[in-house]
């Protein structure tokens, strides 16, 4: 029987990482342009590894999870999760009863679709 060393199973993690890491590069790119252009590749790449860290906190592993994380993360700044003006997302990600790190993701998803639909409408009824 074959054996894995460790180092083998941190590579094997790392390759993992980077094939996440360049899925989601693509997908900030098409989701958010112009936010990936201001700051540039390397520093799309940081935020990406930070949302990870970020959402794991919360118990949010899951692959379409993390990215839903992140992508929350990129529509309402890298610590909405921190920020008083997020006070939503705090009580999803700290909510106890919450125990399923996939149901996390999606109420935090589903709250911050209509927290941006919120803020749209505000900002159109200011502009009218």
């Amino acid at each position: 029987m074959p054996v894995i060393r460790n180092e083998q199973m941190d590579q094997l993690g790392k390759n993992e990482q980077k094939k996440f890491e360049d899925k989601m590069v693509v997908h900030l790119k098409e989701f958010f342009p112009d936010e990936c252009r201001e700051v540039g590749d390397d520093e799309v790449r940081q935020s990406i590894r930070y949302g990870v860290e970020r959402a794991e906190t919360y118990g949010i592993t899951d692959e379409r999870d993390v990215c839903s994380y992140i992508d929350v993360m990129y529509a309402f700044g890298p610590d909405f999760d921190k920020d008083p003006a997020c006070s939503w997302a705090a009580r999803i990600l700290n909510d106890p009863d919450i125990e399923d790190g996939s149901q996390r993701a999606d109420e935090l998803h589903e709250e911050a679709i209509r927290q941006a639909a919120a803020l749209e409408g505000r900002a159109g009824a200011q502009e009218g």
